[in-house]
C-alpha cells in the first residue's frame, strides 16, 4: 500500500477515535475502585477503567493534557486522557484524597486525609515543595484568585486552614463548624460546607473568622457554580437536598430534593446538572427547571465526576 494512503488511513483511525471520544463524562466509584466512563449525550455507561483502592477526587491539569484521579487508598495518581480516558501515565503520591491546581496553574495542593498531611507540588515538575502535617483529616481545597493561599478544610478538628502556598507557612487556622468540607471562594469570602451540621459558613478570608451563617440542609457538604455565574448550588447530603443560592446575595431562592446522599456536580451542555448519589451508587441527571431527575447506576459510592465538554473541540485533521 502506497506510504500516502497508509498515513491517510492513520489520520481518519485517529480523527474517528478523537470524535468518538467527545462528550464523556467520569465519575470516580470510591468503593469499587474504578472510574464509570459515561457518554454525555446518550447518558449510558461506555466503559469502567480499573484503578487500584479508593478514587475520589480529580483535577485538570493546566494545560490541558491530562485528567489527574487521586486513588488515596493506593497512593497513587492516575494521568488519565481526558479526551478518552486512555492512561498515559501513573504517579506515586502520599494519600491523595483531594487535589487541586492553584488558579495560575503553578501549584498542586494535595491533601491526605488518613495521613493527616497537606503536600505543595509544584506543578509543572511534579517536585514536592511542602508537606505540612496537620490535625486532623485535611479535605477540601480552594485558593484566593493571587494564587498565594490555599484553603484547606480540617474535617475531624472543625477547622479551616490557610496556607502560604510559596512558604508552606500557616497563616491561621480557625474553628468554623462540625465536619467542615467544601470550600469556595466567592467575591472576596470564602464559603464552606459545614457537613457534621446544617449550614455554609461564610468566612473572612483574612483571619478566618465565621461572618455568618447560612442554613440550606443537613449534610451541607460542598458548593459549585452555575455556568453563567448566577447561582451557588449546595449538595445536603444528609438531607437529600440541593440548594439554591443567589450567587450576589446569597439569599436562598429554593431547595431541590434529591434523594441518596448528593455529593459533587458538574454541568451537562444540555444544561441538565450531574450529580453523584453517593448512598445510591447512582448518577442523577437534574433538570434546574422543573427539579425533576433521572438516575443511571454505575459503581458503588460515587465521588468525583467531571466532564471533558468543558473543553475546547480538538484541531479536525484536514484530508485535503
Amino acid at each position: 500500500m502506497p506510504r500516502l494512503s497508509v498515513l491517510l488511513i492513520a489520520a481518519l483511525l485517529l480523527w474517528v477515535r478523537t470524535a468518538s471520544a467527545e462528550g464523556l463524562a467520569f465519575v470516580l466509584n470510591s468503593a469499587d475502585a474504578s472510574i464509570s466512563v459515561i457518554d454525555v449525550t446518550t447518558r449510558h455507561e461506555l466503559r469502567r477503567i480499573p484503578v487500584l483502592r479508593e478514587p475520589h477526587h480529580m483535577a485538570l491539569s493546566p494545560d490541558g493534557k491530562s485528567l489527574l484521579v487521586g486513588d488515596s487508598g493506593g497512593n497513587e495518581v492516575f494521568f488519565l486522557d481526558p479526551r478518552t480516558g486512555d492512561i498515559q501515565k501513573r504517579l506515586p503520591i502520599a494519600d491523595p484524597y483531594q487535589l487541586q491546581f492553584s488558579p495560575d496553574g503553578k501549584f498542586l495542593t494535595v491533601t491526605g486525609l488518613a495521613r493527616n498531611q497537606i503536600d505543595i507540588y509544584d506543578a509543572a515538575s511534579m517536585t514536592l515543595l511542602h508537606r505540612v502535617p496537620i490535625a486532623a483529616m485535611p479535605s477540601h481545597i480552594n485558593y484566593s484568585p493571587d494564587s498565594k493561599i490555599a484553603y484547606v478544610s480540617l474535617q475531624e478538628s472543625n477547622r479551616l486552614v490557610a496556607l502560604d502556598l510559596h512558604s508552606g507557612a500557616i497563616v491561621w487556622n480557625t474553628e468554623v463548624g462540625k465536619t467542615p468540607a467544601g470550600v469556595l471562594w466567592h467575591d472576596g469570602k470564602l464559603l464552606v460546607g459545614i457537613m457534621g451540621q446544617d449550614f455554609v459558613a461564610v468566612v473572612d478570608p483574612a483571619d478566618g473568622h465565621v461572618e455568618r451563617k447560612i442554613v440550606t440542609g443537613r449534610g451541607a457538604h460542598n458548593l459549585f457554580v452555575s455556568p453563567d455565574g448566577h447561582v451557588i448550588y449546595v449538595c445536603n447530603r444528609v438531607d437529600g437536598t440541593i440548594t439554591e443560592l443567589d450567587a450576589k446575595t446569597l439569599a436562598i431562592q429554593r431547595s431541590l430534593k434529591l434523594a441518596g446522599g448528593p455529593d459533587d456536580m458538574d454541568f451537562a451542555p444540555d444544561g441538565t446538572i450531574w450529580v453523584t448519589r453517593r448512598f445510591a451508587h447512582a448518577v442523577a441527571f437534574l433538570d434546574p427547571r422543573t427539579g425533576q431527575s433521572t438516575s443511571l447506576e454505575v459503581g458503588r459510592s460515587p465521588h468525583g465526576i467531571w466532564m471533558n465538554t468543558h473543553m475546547a473541540p480538538p484541531a479536525r485533521i484536514s484530508m485535503k
